[in-house]
């Protein structure tokens, strides 16, 4: 290299240095993540705030300027790995922090969509995501960020170089473990679920020391198994789930029986508790598991400190059709008979909105928000589902033939999966992404065996309708009323985003990001992405103008077990693209 060679290049590498100096980000505070739902320059929880509402205060961008909004840079992951983008940006001075498929993580500027550095985990061949190889996003913590890999680990990144910090194995991959959703960090704990439930994994819930990733507590979410609190390095028994095994698992089922953690969960400071849901039991074969199988298909309420489970509620106790009790339980106060109810609202995948008092997990009231189900009649006065025992698919039969086969709606995709709502502060009301669907399914005799898949069960997934599929719901929780929907042809995969302007974003598989007027449901303006919107959006304020994100790639479960479904979304296009958008302040008018 010549003398002006080497000139030029230190030259270029110093700036280039510079650039990245320019946009670092500060360390992340637990001041920071506390006041995340009220802070709009920032965006550093799932969720955007700890309870998970996915609301914004800003309403530079509302009902009467949306439709001047505008893209202002497009980001591509790159390589061959489009597939399945679910991330959710992170955001923190000046500095967007997303997560690709495949256990990827990029730092990108904020401001002008150039990438700052890239990691790419370095997965094993026998990984076994049941459900495609996404991840849904990182944790900021302290000059850390931190997420999930599919190979069942926890990778703490620094914030400005993207250098692995520490490196820690949550469970084994070779059972069926895995790790897609983002981490949750909650007063200097790193909190994290756990895949693998179609593997007769064991759920789990953790906490990590985030500066170093030591253990701290695990607390397994299926009964029988004993918690443990982590004291100078070693485990001090912290009680069984449950109390003791075989109270609601015949025999010695409640060794593989599922439950998994997977989608992540939220924290209400309020209660101060951390709100997960935990997945189907293991295997998918009811007759083989009579009884409630605590705690799958359930959601728990847990003492952060010590990983305590203070109450549960089951939404599908011996639950026969893979209607995993994973979605979000959302933390919201509302006024009845003049007083304040600390409610929490989760729409389940079995077809029904729970409205819960979550000081204590007792059921307030239950209601469809889906158009048509079959395998229950309605709720009792405590929430538990009225079973039409015609609809559970029947037992194999002793020479080893399949049992009965029987329709039943939903399908085990849910009324309502992964995809999360959001709940508008503004109106009240909650934006429910959701899919009207139906499953022929039928039990088979299985047994378990580690690291293979453990489902006891066949199913055909069929489309209810001909026009659409995905429902956009607004909901009442206090009445139970469909406020208004908007129809989509494909299923909705993608996440929820509300704001004080009045407008709902949320995207489909064709393509296209939405805004809805929130109070009646109008669309207002559309952007065509060029793949699949399965990510979910979010909102904040840089330089005086209010900005709108988005991952785009399709993918997922749909393509993968869709039956019929397939059919309809075979032809879209995988992807792999952050975009990002803006009101440009010009545009800016005062909400009516």
């Amino acid at each position: 290299m010549t003398k002006h060679a080497r000139s030029s290049f230190l030259l270029t590498t110093l700036v280039a240095a510079m650039s990245v100096a320019g946009v670092a980000a500060a360390n992340v505070t637990n001041d920071d993540i506390r006041a995340d739902a009220t802070n709009n320059s920032q965006v550093v929880t799932n969720g955007m705030g700890l309870q998970g509402q996915r609301y914004s205060t800003l309403d530079m961008l509302n009902t009467d300027n949306v439709s001047s909004l505008q893209p202002v840079w497009a980001f591509s992951l790159g390589g061959e790995k489009q597939r399945g983008q679910q991330s959710q940006p992170m955001i923190k001075d000046g500095v967007m922090y997303i997560t690709g498929s495949y256990s990827r993580v990029f730092a990108v500027d904020a401001r002008t969509g150039a990438k700052l550095w890239q990691y790419d985990a370095r997965l094993p061949d026998g990984i076994m995501p049941c459900c495609d190889v996404i991840n849904r996003g990182v944790a900021l913590w302290d000059n850390l960020v931190i997420f999930g890999t599919l190979d069942a680990k926890l990778v703490a990144l620094d914030k400005d170089t993207g250098k692995v910090v520490w490196r820690k194995t949550v469970a084994d991959y070779k059972a069926g473990y895995s790790i897609t959703a983002a981490p949750l960090v909650v007063d200097g704990k790193l909190i994290t679920g756990v895949s693998g439930g179609e593997f007769g994994v064991v759920g789990k819930i953790e906490a990590y020391n985030p500066s170093n990733g030591e253990l701290l507590w695990t607390r397994p979410t299926i009964e029988g198994h004993m918690g443990y609190i982590y004291e100078d390095g070693k485990a001090v028994e912290a009680g069984i789930s449950g109390g003791e095994a075989n109270q609601t698992w015949p025999g010695d089922l409640w060794k593989t029986g599922g439950g998994a953690p997977w989608l992540g969960g939220y924290y209400d400071p309020e209660t101060n508790l951390l709100f997960f849901g935990t997945g189907n039991p293991a295997p998918w074969n009811s007759h083989l598991r009579p009884g409630d199988n605590l705690y799958s298909s359930s959601r728990l309420a847990l003492n952060p400190d010590n990983g305590e489970i203070v109450w549960h509620f089951q939404t599908t106790p011996h639950d026969g059709w893979d209607f995993d009790g994973v979605n979000e339980l959302i933390s919201f106060n509302y006024e009845e008979g003049g007083k304040e109810v600390k409610a929490a609202g989760t729409a389940d995948r079995n077809g029904f909105f729970y409205v819960l008092d979550r000081t204590n997990g007792d059921f307030i009231r239950g209601f469809p928000f889906v158009d048509k189900i079959t395998w229950a009649t309605g709720l009792d006065e405590n929430g538990r589902p009225i079973y039409a025992d015609d609809f559970r698919p029947g037992a194999p039969t002793e020479s080893g033939d399949a049992g009965r086969q029987v329709f039943t709606a939903p399908a085990f995709l849910g009324g309502k999966n992964w995809m999360p709502m959001s709940y508008g502060q503004n109106t009240g009301l909650f934006y429910v992404p959701s899919n009207e669907w139906g499953m022929d399914i039928w039990n088979e005799s299985t047994t378990y065996k580690k690291g293979a898949a453990y489902l006891g069960a066949g199913f055909t997934i069929k489309p209810l309708n001909e026009e659409y599929i995905g429902v956009l719901r607004a909901m009442d929780p206090k009445t139970g009323e469909e406020i208004w929907r908007y129809q989509n042809e494909a299923p909705l995969w993608g996440g929820v985003l509300s704001t004080k302007g009045n407008l709902v974003f949320t995207g489909n598989p064709e393509g296209y990001l939405m805004a809805f007027d929130s109070r009646n449901g109008e669309k207002l303006w559309q952007f065509n992405t060029g793949s699949g919107v399965i990510g979910s959006p979010v909102t904040w304020e840089m330089d005086g103008e209010q900005y709108v994100s988005v991952m785009s790639g399709w993918g997922g479960a749909v393509p993968l077990w869709g039956g019929h479904v397939a059919e309809r979304v075979k032809n879209f296009t995988q992807g792999g693209t952050l975009w990002t958008f803006k009101l440009p302040s010009s545009a800016a008018v005062s909400q009516r």
